[in-house]
Order: C-alpha cells, then sequence, then structure tokens
C-alpha cells in the first residue's frame, strides 16, 4: 500500500512538472509583435551573446531556465532573444534585425532586458520602452539574485504598461 502511494505521488508531481510549459523565446520580432498584438502581452527584448558573453549564460541559467520565470513569463510577456553570436551561424536577416534593434534601443552591453509595449500611433505600431531590467546581484557577491526578486522587479517596470 505503501509502495502504491509513492508511485502515485510521484507520477502526479511528474505530471504537474511536465504541464509547464516551457517559455518560447521567438528570434523573429514581427512574429513577436503580432504575438504581443493578439494576447495584450509587453514585449521584453533580452539582447545576449550567447556564445560568448559569461553573464549572458549566467543570468540564463539563474533566471530563465528556473520554473518560478517560466510561469511568470507564460502569463505576462512575449519573450523575444536578439542575440550576437561569435561562434554560432546565424542568418543575415537575424543579424540586420538585432543590430538595428542594438542601435534603436542604445543598447551598450550584454546581457540587456528592455520591456516593452506597442502602441498604434496613426495605424502604425510603435515600440515604446517602459524600462529596462540591470543585471541585479546579490549584495558583496557575484551571483544572481533570486528569479523571484527578478520577478518582482520586472513586476514594477510593467506596472507602468
Amino acid at each position: 500500500m505503501k509502495n502504491l502511494l509513492i508511485v502515485l505521488l510521484v507520477a502526479l508531481s511528474l505530471n504537474g512538472f511536465a504541464q509547464q510549459k516551457e517559455p518560447v523565446w521567438h528570434t523573429d520580432v514581427n512574429k513577436a509583435i503580432n504575438l504581443s498584438v493578439q494576447t495584450s502581452k509587453p514585449l521584453y527584448f533580452f539582447f545576449t551573446g550567447s556564445d560568448w558573453c559569461s553573464w549572458c549564460v549566467n543570468l540564463q541559467k539563474a533566471i530563465f531556465t528556473k520554473p518560478e520565470f517560466t510561469k511568470w513569463a507564460n502569463k505576462n510577456v512575449v519573450l523575444v532573444e536578439l542575440d550576437f553570436p561569435k561562434r554560432t551561424p546565424i542568418s543575415d536577416d537575424l543579424k540586420k534585425q538585432n543590430r538595428e534593434l542594438a542601435q534603436k534601443f542604445r543598447v551598450r552591453g550584454y546581457p540587456t532586458g528592455i520591456f516593452l509595449n506597442l502602441t498604434n500611433n496613426n495605424q502604425k505600431l510603435e515600440l515604446n520602452e517602459l524600462g529596462r531590467h540591470a543585471v541585479q546581484l546579490k549584495p558583496g557577491t557575484r551571483k544572481f539574485v533570486s528569479p523571484n526578486t527578478w520577478i518582482t522587479e520586472a513586476n514594477k517596470i510593467l506596472k507602468t504598461k
């Protein structure tokens, strides 16, 4: 009886984890904008150097892969990864799109996270910056804050929506 109960509890807990959908990081900004319009969710642009920027890689591991972030992101934002890899090939169109957006939003370093919303100005959609989410470290350390702390700060930025 005990073994049956343990197996049942393990199966139910695994099912709960399986149902949590991984967040989708879009690379095509136009598709992400369309999704933002359809869902009325703001955009989160993540400017990264995925294969060379250690801060970017560590931020993803510490925050973006955690269940708390996944749950929050799926509910609150459309995620957009704007990558500037050195070794990983990406298409010329993607390079051009990412470079133009980095220039438009004056990205000076990596990682940079920017929350944006869309406004309709004379039937033309415009991206409006709500705020930037700085890399947050635990005081006196080189370790990132918890996902919940990151989310709290993100929610403060999104309240300006």
